[in-house]
């Protein structure tokens, strides 16, 4: 009898330790793979957009420096002693002249006047041949005392008619030696206090180099732009040779 209780007391014992090691079940857990592969997705794209955006902002193209000036109406030579290239960060809204389209320039002229150290754009540059409406240019063959020293390209000049004729033509006469236009002539080696004045604002177009009257005794041959009704009288006193010339202020006149 004794037997009996214990046996089932042990059965007892083994049945409450299993009931205790036993887990509830557990619902399974519910995996959406789609939702994973678009967040990956996302981190893809911006970190795509992120290194475009940073290498578009260090992007840089090599462009056209003007080294000399260059006057309205003249064409850019090629040459390297003309223009020279530069690198300068790429901008959409500034259309640059590029190094590799150098070739093109001697297609257009300078709108304006382009000074040296200007980066070109093509809003500097156009395809019409020729002057501005109304201008003409004439040539001079100037001696020394006609021109002041340093007479460069895109220079803006008063021309005057001097010499023993000056009197008999006719113009604006200067207001003499004391005159704005004698006040800015440099050196003051161009005598105009007697002449009559040809033109006011006269743009050289070109001078040679140097700037020297060293031309076999023919002066220093000069072109500048001046309007059609100024060009008679200056041409008849340019062929006379009683033509001088003053360095005045770009916004005289």
């Amino acid at each position: 009898m004794g037997v009996k209780v214990q046996e089932r007391a042990t059965a007892g014992l083994k049945g409450a330790g299993a009931a205790a090691g036993e887990r509830l079940p557990s619902a399974p857990r519910e995996r959406k793979p789609a939702l994973a592969a678009l967040a990956v997705l996302l981190i893809l794209v911006g970190a795509l957009g992120a290194t475009v955006l940073v290498m578009r902002a260090g992007e840089r193209i090599e462009v056209v420096k003007v080294k000399q000036r260059v006057t309205a109406g003249k064409k850019i030579s090629d040459s390297r002693d003309v223009i020279e290239p530069v690198m300068v960060a790429e901008d959409p809204a500034i259309k640059y002249v590029r190094w590799s389209d150098r070739g093109l320039l001697g297609k257009y002229r300078a709108v304006s006047d382009i000074v040296p150290g200007s980066l070109l754009v093509g809003s500097m540059l156009t395809g019409k041949e020729g002057l501005a409406e109304g201008k003409v240019v004439v040539g001079l063959s100037l001696k020394e005392g006609q021109y002041p020293q340093g007479l460069a390209e895109g220079d803006t000049v008063s021309v005057y008619h001097v010499g023993s004729d000056a009197q008999k033509g006719s113009g604006d006469k200067p207001s003499g030696s004391g005159s704005s236009a004698d006040r800015n002539s440099g050196n003051g080696n161009a005598a105009t206090g007697s002449g009559n004045l040809l033109a006011r604002t006269a743009k050289v177009q070109s001078v040679p180099s140097g700037n020297k009257d060293g031309f076999g005794g023919g002066g220093l041959p000069v072109t500048v732009v001046v309007t059609e009704a100024e060009s008679s009288a200056l041409t008849q006193a340019a062929a006379a040779g009683q033509v001088a010339v003053v360095k005045v202020p770009a916004s005289a006149g």
